[in-house]
């Protein structure tokens, strides 16, 4: 079975990503199982130049193959706001409720709420970057909050063609439509992991 490092300290988001590739033998480890994560300054201006930072840093670091991702939710009537700045919206140190609420207030009175979230995933071995994939879901933000699942903007996004918000929907269903869902399957259906060197 191959290994990979996922480079996030955020636990729901290791659970997504080992829910999507334990079924395809790919062991995903945690921070802690690899001995700790890099501190990695994202100043890209894409999500896609933060997420291969993020990838061969680590990997370079640790030593390992690392899959890194840099996703946010993108508002068409705020010009893509939040995008790369959406876990810091509302300041450094903002949590998803301050982000959340301050996401609202900037669509008070807005009628078009048509937004996506947007994941790029890299991948990288010691000896540098291996690739990139991109994933999407489109959807809208409503007025208020429903949910208690999921994390982030989940609770006001309703993805297209659904009634309830991604913090509303069983967790096998929001991995089946979710950016970084897609993006890992366009990654796997790309020939990226394949392209990893195999484990010692």
């Amino acid at each position: 079975m191959r290994q990979i490092v996922a480079a996030t300290g955020n636990a729901h988001k290791i659970q997504e990503i080992r829910a999507i590739l334990d079924p395809l033998g790919i062991a995903v480890l945690g921070a802690a199982e690899a001995g700790g994560m890099p501190d990695v300054i994202e100043d890209g201006d894409s999500f896609a130049a933060n997420a291969a930072k993020k990838a061969v840093e680590a990997a370079r670091i640790l030593n390992r193959c690392v899959l890194a991702d840099d996703s946010g939710l993108e508002v068409f009537a705020l010009g893509g706001e939040p995008g790369i700045y959406s876990a810091r919206y509302a300041g450094e140190g903002g949590n998803d409720g301050r982000n959340v609420a301050k996401l609202l207030h900037r669509l008070e009175g807005e009628t078009d709420r048509a937004a996506r979230f947007v994941c790029v995933i890299a991948l990288a071995s010691p000896a540098g970057l291996v690739g990139t994939a991109e994933g999407e879901v489109r959807g809208r933000i409503i007025h208020q909050p429903k949910g208690g699942g999921g994390f982030g903007y989940d609770p006001v996004f309703v993805p297209e063609g659904f009634g309830q918000t991604f913090a509303e929907l069983p967790g096998e269903v929001k991995n089946r439509l979710s950016h970084r869902g897609n993006a890992l399957r366009n990654a796997v259906d790309g020939g990226l992991f394949a392209r990893l060197p195999a484990a010692d």
